[in-house]
């Protein structure tokens, strides 16, 4: 299972989305799109947007700490 995380390191958002994922011990890679242009484009062509965090789990693209959404992408109840 593949999960991307693009965020930064001042974001909340992206601070609850790790620690969501490593609490359920999902292992992610973790892309911090600040001052990393080809990084920030590339979550831009993914998701349309410049916010962060954004989410790559197996393809599906979850903008924001959407928990119930994580959760169904993860198939975790």
């Amino acid at each position: 299972m593949g999960v991307i995380i693009y965020g930064t390191s001042h974001c909340p958002w992206c601070h609850k989305t790790r620690e969501f994922l490593q609490a359920n011990k999902i292992p992610f890679k973790d892309i911090n799109v600040e001052g990393n242009e080809k990084a920030k484009k590339d979550m831009i062509k993914k998701s349309g947007q410049l916010g962060v965090p954004v989410i790559d789990i197996n393809g599906k693209i979850i903008v924001g700490f959407d928990e119930p959404a994580i959760k169904k992408a993860l198939k975790l109840k």
